[in-house]
């Protein structure tokens, strides 16, 4: 065999031009795989907002409740206060009272046992 007759049997194994229909399956799924890539990003991005968002109107709302909460603790400290509980207690017809007075296991009384003095009794 001479050289002329092996190219010309080489050549004749060798397909001349692409065949269309044997390139169609491969096209088809790298189309398919860029085209659900680009779907799978598009879904995670409109998550990933959607929980960005929850999150923004969560710590707004967390922001509005320590301010409410901080309001509260105000109005319970005002409450609280020494001069605004006497005044509250005098409202409500109690006095101070005097020297304090304890009883014994016993049932004897040590101190000076005496009524308290209303307000109209003050000196």
């Amino acid at each position: 065999m001479t050289a002329q007759q092996r190219l010309a049997r080489l050549a004749r194994l060798v397909p001349v031009g692409g065949s269309p229909a044997a390139r169609a399956p491969f096209v088809l799924l790298i189309v398919l795989l860029l085209g659900s890539g680009l779907l799978a990003l598009l879904l995670l991005n409109a998550s990933l907002n959607k929980g960005s968002f929850q999150l923004s109107r969560l710590e707004k709302q967390t922001e509005e409740l320590t301010d409410q909460q901080q309001a509260l603790q105000q109005e319970v400290d005002g409450y609280s206060a020494p001069d605004r509980l006497e005044e509250r207690a005098r409202e409500q017809g109690l006095v101070p009272s005097g020297t304090p007075v304890f009883l014994d296991p016993d049932g004897t009384v040590r101190g000076d046992a005496r009524p308290a003095r209303g307000a109209q009794e003050d000196p």
